[in-house]
Formats: C-alpha cells, structure tokens, sequence
C-alpha cells in the first residue's frame, strides 16, 4: 500500500525564517519528497535552494521543467514560475496567476492532489492573504493530510486562519512540531482515494492544466462555474465563480483565477488607481488653462485671459476634490473580518 510521500508546503511572508527551521528538524532519510512554493520577487534571483541546503540534511533545488523527482530532496518553485506534480515529474511552467501570484500555493497543491490524492500531505505556514485555501481544500477533498501552524505562532497568521476558516484542517501545531509530525505521518499507510463526480474531476484538471500553460478558454474554464458581471482586473476577461464548499473563488476565460477577497482587493486598486489618472487630467488641465491665461493677458485680451484664469481655478477646486477622495478610499478586501 503507498504511503504519504508527497509534501506540499505553502508559505509568504516570514515564510524564509519558518521554511529554515522545518527543513533543520527533518532527518537525512526523509522518506517523502518535499515541494515548496515561497512567494518570492518575480523578477529577481532566489537564493532559498542554498539557504535550505545549508539550514538541513535535504538538498534543495529549483527544478528544470520535465525534472522527476525522488524522496529526501526538496523542490522549490523558481520565480515567477508555478510548480505543478505530474506522474512523477514536475512541470515550472508560467501559467496565468492565481491570486495574483506565481508561483501559486493553491496551483501547486490543487495539482498535488489530483495527481496524487491521499498520498499528499499539504502544509501551510506564515502568510499574508489567503493563497492555499483553495489548493488544500482540494487536498482535503481528496483524502491528503491537512496541516496548518499554528496561527499565534506564525509571524504573519492571515494564511493559517484563511485556511481553517474553509478547510476541515487535521493538524494545528506550532512551526517547532511540525518535523516531527511529518516524519510520523510519512510512515503511515495512504487511505482509500475520495471518489470525486466526473464534474468535479474536470473542474480540477481543467484548473490543473490551465496553470501548466494550457488554453483555459478552449478547455471552457468559462463552464466551471456561474457566469458574473465581474471583469477580471489583469485582463478585463469575463469571470465565472466556482464553489468549493463554503469558499467561493472566481477564474476568467483566460485563466486568472482570485479568492472574493483576492478579487475584491484588486478592485479596490483599480478604483484608486482610476482616482490617479483623474486627478492627473484634472492637474494636466489647471497647467494649459493658466498658460493660455498667462497668454492672452501678455497680449491684452484680458476678457478672455480672465476667462481662461477663472476655468484654471475651477479645476483646481475639482482635483482638489479627487485628492481628496483618494486619501479617504481604502483598499478593503474580505480579511478585515480577521483584524482585532
């Protein structure tokens, strides 16, 4: 019978700190294989495969697309890239963003579990928002091992709480017992497979190869879930809403998908960022009216230089209201309810 050898961790910020001192409580003969999404800057070097090489016995690396993978060795997600469990094999492919990040936690374990089903054992750690509620309640579903540290050990909670506000979670345990427990739960028998409907199955592996570079709309991502009136806030695209339990998250028809507080988050931006482009015009307005004023009253217009002065003020009074209104919009999204 198999046993739980595959080990999915998801951790943000703080997430170097807690990742260093899980991989130095694990022993050489770590009988699993271990992939990590930490989120990390797109566009610079990750430095995280020496930082864990050097914290632990396990080696660590980025992997190659196409790279199989064996027990004792951790996984990381390159850059700006999402890594995805197939058959024995990973993909690092650049799929659309989930959340707004690649790599994704929730496209690493929502693939994880497909793939492998009660063999994997999901493990989320410190972090901002809520990426990995999706992908570990989808291991859930599939019979995996749910794990969480604990949220007043975490430095950062929001990820251990967004968790176990969706998901049925197994354990909840400080970052210090966590070594020990995978080596307990990496020795045990996988259960029998949760049999998923054929409609379920095709959402996960519509979801699966969407984030491994395939085309979302021609696999009819569209038809995963209710049509909204929403637009995406990446590609403007049409979005479709998807229920997994209680947890509703949103995909558009070119693949981005968001949690409602993820989507919601983005489009507090948009309308602070159109508040910016308005108060812009507005300024860029004020400038041209008071040249043209300047203008013709060095010509002796002065009815029409008076005229022009006038309007020059009136703008400034409008952008004066749009600063304002700026400074009093907040970016809101659906974790306020964990503040306080």
């Amino acid at each position: 019978m198999p046993k739980r050898d595959i080990v999915v961790i998801g951790s943000s910020a703080g997430g170097v700190y807690a990742l260093k001192d899980l991989v130095s409580q694990l022993p050489a003969d770590f009988n699993a294989s271990i992939f990590v999404v930490q989120h990390v800057a797109a566009n610079t070097p990750s430095l995280l495969p020496g930082i864990l090489s050097r914290s632990g016995p396990l080696p660590a690396v980025h992997p190659h697309d196409g790279d199989a993978f064996e027990p004792g060795h951790i996984y990381l997600a390159p850059p700006n890239h999402h890594l995805i469990l197939d058959h024995g094999r990973v993909l690092v492919r650049k799929g659309p963003k989930e959340n707004r990040f690649r790599p994704s936690i929730d496209a690493l374990f929502r693939s994880a579990a497909y793939t492998y089903g009660s063999r994997v054992i999901g493990v989320i750690l410190t972090g901002l928002l809520n990426d990995g509620t999706s992908g570990m309640w989808t291991v859930k579903r599939l019979n995996g091992v749910s794990i969480v540290q604990s949220p007043d050990d975490a430095l950062y909670a929001d990820m251990p709480l967004n968790v176990m506000e969706y998901v049925d979670v197994d354990h909840t345990i400080p970052l210090a017992e966590l070594g020990p427990l995978l080596c307990r739960l990496i020795d045990e028998p996988a259960p029998e497979q949760h049999q998923l409907s054929p409609e379920e199955t095709e959402r996960i592996e519509i979801e699966v190869r969407t984030a491994a570079q395939h085309n979302a709309f021609e696999m009819g991502i569209l038809n995963l879930g209710q049509l909204t009136q929403l637009t995406c806030p990446e590609c403007h695209g049409a979005i479709s809403a998807i229920q997994e339990g209680t947890l509703v998250r949103y995909r558009c028809h070119t693949g981005h998908a968001f949690t409602a507080s993820s989507l919601l988050s983005e489009v507090s931006k948009s309308v602070e960022d159109s508040f910016w482009k308005v108060l812009r015009g507005l300024e860029e307005s004020t400038i041209l009216l008071g040249q043209m004023g300047d203008k013709f009253k060095k010509e002796g217009k002065l009815e029409a230089a008076d005229q022009f002065i006038e309007q020059a003020r009136k703008t400034r009074q409008q952008s004066q209201v749009i600063l304002d209104l700026v400074f009093q919009h907040e970016r809101v999204s659906e974790d306020a309810r964990l503040e306080g």
